[in-house]
């Protein structure tokens, strides 16, 4: 089994849904979305563009 399907079939289960409605509201803090910004601009760069 491919990973993306595993990934997909966890996505569209109750837990993998409940783990998502987490997610989302975790990264709608205003607080969390700054930490979660300084370390996608660690990875990527400030232009979002990968190295």
């Amino acid at each position: 089994m491919s990973l993306f399907k595993k990934v997909a079939d966890f996505a569209s289960s109750q837990q993998g849904r409940k783990v998502i409605d987490q997610a989302k509201k975790y990264a709608s803090d205003p607080k969390n979305k700054e930490k979660i910004d300084q370390v996608k601009n660690k990875f990527f760069g400030k232009d979002g563009k990968s190295h």
